[in-house]
């Protein structure tokens, strides 16, 4: 199939961007894109693909924006119940991490997913995982976490599987073991630490080579902040991961600057998400490195808190920055990239095209799948958008609407009409 328009063609080519790079759309004006066998096989303007493959089927665009599908590299979609009174209670002034003190937060979700059948968790993540599909999410990480208990956090990691199997776009999976302190384990947060270290990361090893052999291993990820995993306790968990051979990730300085983000440069980490309180010297650590700097500007957003991501103390320091919507039942329950991207512009004044690039290549660099989706070049997956936009600035621009006409998912077309999907 040739997919044409008459407006532009976003590639993104050319790898991750780091610092000032940022944002080289790297935009073709009435380009054209060939696909076969789910893969890209070639891309120029219109005119040149067409003189080239005269008899191809077309979809014609129109003056449509045409650019990758987005990866989401940071979401903790998959748990049971919601949290809507706790969301009443931190607009009257709560602090979040009394309500997790008190054994609200993320305690609560994991009592709800605990109780949960995988049926359950199969059924209510599934529309989650579909809005975001609609809203041009064609690969999302997905974290574990609301378990705390082996069995329970290899039922997540079951129901994703299932999920990933079932649903048109892909999983990226991520075992968070070290979510946050099991209540079993409130008086004593390392016993918990060491159960994660020796009893989990050895079973989930075991585990996945029974469940999931032709995959890579899932990432290991820690919450390391006040009140979860202290900086040694997530070395501990990090470390241990390593020596077992997964690739990790880390939750660094959300409410408190305890050096995560070193951790992670230091451990080789695929990235260290939320990042608002990192300090100079860290921020410089990220910068001489590969660990992608993942922002999540929907998080302070849904607590209503006025601190982001310092982004452009990061863009400065040559870091590779990424965007990412932490969905979750407690602090943000939103599944549309395009949004984040908006909220990213207002909030950390970075422009559309740099919100782009950090929703496409980097994020997917973010997930270690930037080989594969992210941009649209010769030999990459057929994950791409089509917008009912003339002009890409429109993303950021315009947010509270869909601007995603169609999704094409390895090659096969689905097209969004009044909240659902029918395969063109």
């Amino acid at each position: 199939m040739l997919i044409h328009s008459s407006s532009q063609l976003l590639t993104l080519k050319g790898g991750p961007q780091r610092g000032h790079a940022l944002g080289t759309l790297g935009v073709i004006e009435d380009g054209a894109v060939v696909v076969r066998d789910e893969k890209i096989v070639a891309l120029g303007t219109t005119a040149e693909l067409r003189a080239a493959y005269p008899d191809e089927p077309t979809l014609d665009a129109g003056r449509c924006v045409v650019m990758p599908g987005f990866v989401d590299p940071h979401t903790h979609v998959i748990w049971g119940g919601d949290r809507a009174n706790e969301f009443e209670m931190k607009m009257a002034g709560k602090p979040y991490l009394e309500i997790l003190a008190e054994g609200g937060g993320i305690i609560s979700t994991v009592r709800a997913t605990r109780t949960a059948s995988i049926e359950s968790l199969i059924a209510q993540t599934r529309p989650r995982l579909l809005r975001m599909f609609r809203n041009g999410t064609t690969t999302v990480e997905a974290k574990t976490g609301y378990g705390l208990q082996t069995a329970t956090e290899l039922r997540l990691l079951k129901a994703l599987l299932t999920l990933d199997d079932e649903m048109p776009l892909d999983l990226a999976f991520t075992f968070l073991g070290a979510h946050a302190i099991a209540p079993e384990y409130r008086d004593d947060p390392q016993g918990y630490t060491d159960l994660v270290c020796e009893t989990m990361l050895p079973m989930l090893c075991q585990w996945w080579d029974t469940h999931a052999p032709r995959r890579p291993l899932p990432f290991v990820d820690v919450f390391c902040e006040n009140k979860a995993f202290t900086l040694e306790q997530s070395r501990q968990v990090l470390t241990k991961a390593v020596s077992l051979g997964f690739p990790i990730k880390i939750h660094a300085d959300e409410f408190d600057n305890l050096g995560g983000a070193s951790l992670a440069v230091e451990l080789g980490a695929a990235s260290a998400d939320h990042l608002v309180k990192t300090s100079d010297a860290d921020i410089a650590a990220l910068g001489k490195s590969d660990t992608v700097a993942v922002s999540l500007p929907c998080t302070p957003f849904g607590l209503a808190e006025c601190d982001y991501t310092p982004a452009k103390k990061i863009i400065e320091a040559d870091a590779i920055f990424a965007l990412a919507t932490d969905c979750n039942p407690g602090t943000t329950w939103n599944e549309s990239m395009q949004f984040v991207i908006a909220l990213a512009c207002r909030t950390m004044k970075i422009t559309p095209a740099q919100a782009i690039a950090a929703s496409t290549i980097n994020s997917a660099h973010a997930i270690r799948r930037a080989d594969t989706v992210g941009s649209i070049e010769v030999g990459k997956q057929a994950d791409m958008l089509v917008l009912s936009v003339p002009d890409y600035r429109h993303l950021g621009y315009r947010y509270g609407t869909n601007l995603v006409k169609q999704v094409i998912k390895r090659g096969q077309v689905y097209s969004v009409d009044v909240g659902y999907y029918r395969t063109a």
